[in-house]
This record gives C-alpha cells, sequence and structure tokens, in this order.
C-alpha cells in the first residue's frame, strides 16, 4: 500500500484505499457479522491500510458501533472518518437530521460513544439538505475542531457550487478548511466529472470517490446470477447494466482483465485511483477485500485507460459545449491553442 497526503489543506497521510465500513453489521439485511468485520479490518490493516470510513446511519449505527470495538487499542493507527446529516435509525427525528449545528453537535456525540473514541479524525457532512446557510455549516465544523470532537472537516454528495462556496467561506473567514469531498465515480458514474472533481482538485480537496465498482456491477457478478446489492439493498447503491453503453463497458472491462490477468474489479477500481482518487472499496467478505486490494498492483497503460475512456463517455454539456470547442478555444487563446500549454488539472 502506497500512502498519499490528503488534499493540499493537510499534512494527513492516508492509504490508497480506503475501507468504507458500510458493509460492517447486519441490521440492513445484507452486510458482515462481527467476526468478518473483523477479518476484514485486520487484512486491510496487514496490507499497509490506515483510513477507514464510515457514517452514522450505516446499518443503522451498527458499523460505528463493531468499529469502536474493532479498534480499542489501535485507535491510533487509523485515519477514522464518519459522516451526520441522514438518520442513524428510525429514533431519529427532523432535530437530529439535515446539516444544521444542532443535528451536527448531537450527531458527533453519539458518534464517539459508538466509535468509543474522543475524536473523529474527518468528519463529513453526508449530503446537501439544501436549507442550512452554509454560514452554518462552516462555523459548526470550526467549533468542533476547536472543541477537540473532530480534527478535519469534509463535504460528502454536495452541488459543486456549494461545496465551492464552503471552501471560499472557510478561507476568507479563517476557520478551519473544507479539507476532503466525497463523491460517487466509477466506469458506470462519470456525471461527476463535469464540476464536481475539477472542483474538488482545483479548490486543494482531498478526494475520494465510493462505488467505484457501481454496487458491483462492474465485477461482472451479477451476469453470473448472483444479487449482492442488487437485491440485498433492494437496488439501492447500485448500478444495473440496463443500456447499451453499460453492456459495452462490461464487455470492454471483461476483455481488458482478460487480456492482463487480472480481475474485472482491479481494473475498475485500478481507473478510478488514475483519475486522481482514492477509491473507497467496500467489502462484505475477506474474498472481497483482498480481490480489491489487488488493485493497488495494476497500473493501467495509457491505451488501456483510453479504452474504458472512451466506451464509457458522456457528454459534458453546457458550458463545456461551449468553451471546449476548438473554433472557442482559438478565439480565448488568441489563435494558438495548439501551441499553449495549458495546465493539467483545473485552476479555481
Amino acid at each position: 500500500m502506497r500512502y498519499k497526503l490528503f488534499g493540499k489543506h493537510t499534512g494527513l497521510r492516508v492509504s490508497e484505499l480506503v475501507l468504507g465500513a458500510g458493509n460492517f453489521g447486519t441490521r440492513w439485511g445484507h452486510g458482515a457479522e462481527p467476526d468478518e468485520a473483523r477479518r476484514i479490518l485486520d487484512a486491510y490493516t496487514d496490507a499497509g491500510g490506515n483510513f477507514i470510513d464510515t457514517a452514522n446511519g450505516y446499518q443503522f449505527g451498527q458499523s460505528e458501533e463493531i468499529l469502536g470495538d474493532l479498534l480499542t487499542g489501535r485507535r491510533d493507527e487509523f485515519v477514522l472518518a464518519t459522516k451526520f446529516t441522514m438518520r442513524t435509525d428510525t429514533h431519529s427525528g427532523i432535530l437530529v437530521t439535515g446539516n444544521s449545528r444542532r443535528a451536527m453537535v448531537a450527531s458527533v456525540e453519539a458518534s464517539l460513544k459508538r466509535l468509543k473514541t474522543d475524536r473523529i479524525d474527518l468528519y463529513w457532512a453526508h449530503a446537501s439538505d439544501g436549507v442550512t446557510p452554509l454560514e452554518e455549516l462552516v462555523r459548526g465544523f470550526d467549533d468542533l475542531v476547536r472543541s477537540g470532537k473532530i480534527l478535519y472537516a469534509g463535504l460528502s454528495d454536495f452541488p459543486a457550487w456549494r461545496v465551492a462556496r464552503a471552501a471560499t467561506l472557510a478561507e476568507l473567514r479563517g476557520t478551519v478548511p473544507i479539507a476532503g469531498l466525497q463523491v460517487e465515480h466509477s466506469l458506470v458514474e462519470r456525471s461527476t466529472e463535469q464540476e464536481l472533481l475539477p472542483a474538488g482538485h482545483a479548490l486543494g480537496l482531498g478526494v475520494v470517490a465510493w462505488s467505484p465498482l457501481g454496487g458491483g456491477m462492474l465485477t461482472g457478478k451479477y451476469r453470473q446470477g448472483e444479487k449482492g446489492r442488487a437485491e440485498g439493498f433492494g437496488g439501492k447503491v447500485f448500478q444495473a447494466e440496463n443500456s447499451p453503453q453499460r453492456t459495452a463497458i462490461l464487455d470492454t472491462l471483461l476483455s481488458i482483465a482478460q487480456d492482463a490477468g487480472v480481475t474485472p474489479s482491479e481494473i475498475a477500481i485500478a481507473w478510478v485511483a488514475a483519475k486522481g482518487s482514492l477509491p473507497i472499496i467496500g467489502p462484505r467478505t475477506l474474498a472481497q477485500l483482498e480481490n480489491n486490494l489487488a488493485a493497488t498492483k495494476v497500473t493501467l497503460s495509457h491505451q488501456q485507460i483510453a479504452r474504458l475512456d472512451e466506451v464509457s463517455a458522456i457528454p459534458l454539456g453546457f458550458p463545456y459545449t461551449v468553451i471546449n470547442d476548438p473554433e472557442t478555444r482559438q478565439l480565448y487563446t488568441g489563435g494558438k491553442a495548439e501551441q499553449f500549454d495549458a495546465p493539467v488539472e483545473s485552476v479555481a
């Protein structure tokens, strides 16, 4: 396992694969029993992994509870991330959900108890509620850092314009920076490349990508009759093979994997990593973890990436239909587009 700095606003050194703990527990009716979760965590640790991602609502709180037990005696070996915003269970009412400071404080205290720890290393707002002012969210994060309850703050599943505004508010007001961005990204979910990924990289955020396997679709297992998340999670957090393009994507992925002598999962995870994000793997079994970890040994060639990019390409839409047009590029480079060496990464 190799290690990377988590964005440009921290000195935090994290492993190249993040262990998602959404499958730690069985209260959703699909997941790993505590003993299997322990085996998964131990194997991830032995491979050099140090970055764990969970949420207050995963398995109705059981994921945090299991992690609290598993991390006893070795808490300082990991970067521990969790989230608030969503319901933990059926008892979670309107005051403890959403992005408000009220919900944030109640949620962090409950997560600390379940995790059996005195601090959360990275605290995510799980999703934008669309109504809480970002000034309140940014200040709430800062208060939690000052109180020692959390160390870093991040945004998950937020629109790009809200990410940019939150990061700017934190910068101008001198509060704790928005350090991370969490998005869905895979060969069958590339819409985040329109705004979110460029924004995250340009703003210097540590970007992590959930569901790099499209909920298991990119493993090819559903073609073999397996059910997995398609049935276990009631079709949620799952990308179906429901279009000619998705069939072509999986066909190409399987072909490349066969030629390389590896599994399609390894190729799919390696492709996400090649785009500059830290993939979150969410294994339910030790065998799945071992297969996912093997992706760190895969280096895709330019030709392989190009094949996957081409078959999975999506239209970027406006304003990119204008600003990426060759004639427009000539207009804003004074006719020197071919001679201008533009930066590889977007700039804020």
